[in-house]
């Protein structure tokens, strides 16, 4: 079990719901995950939709590094049917992911490997997601 502290994470109102709902609607496919993922953000300090503070969120750009390997990567955090290893696009229903969610630059988390070991991350840089292309 993980007996570490668990730095404060941040969500922005639509993401809460949207990530609130997916989290609910997996529970039965990935229970593990789904679970944690809820908790994450019921335990999410809310920010007012004009906020800009930098931090993980759907379609962000995230740098972070695998403290137990020292392996530095780079993820854009997605939601599962834009998921793509191969292009880097990590979704947010894996363990490591849904770990992310919600952090800023410089945080520390331990999550869950497969192999059930709990290993810390730390992210070493956050870049804003795209803004989304509006219908013509």
């Amino acid at each position: 079990m993980n007996e570490h502290k668990l730095p404060p994470i941040t969500l922005h109102p639509e993401d809460r719901e949207r990530l609130e709902a997916l989290a609910l609607a997996s529970l039965d496919r990935f229970p593990q995950t789904a679970g944690y993922l809820a908790r994450e953000v019921e335990r999410a300090r809310i920010l007012k939709a004009d906020d800009d503070t930098p931090f993980v969120r759907i379609g962000s750009l995230v740098a972070f590094r695998d403290d137990t390997t020292g392996q530095v990567r780079e993820v854009t955090l997605t939601y599962p049917d834009r998921a793509d290893i191969a292009a880097g696009r990590v979704s947010v229903l894996t363990p490591i992911g849904a770990a992310l969610v919600g952090l800023s630059n410089g945080q520390t988390i331990n999550w869950q490997a497969p192999a059930g070991d709990w290993r810390p991350l730390t992210v070493l840089s956050v870049k804003a997601p795209a803004p989304e292309p509006q219908p013509a």
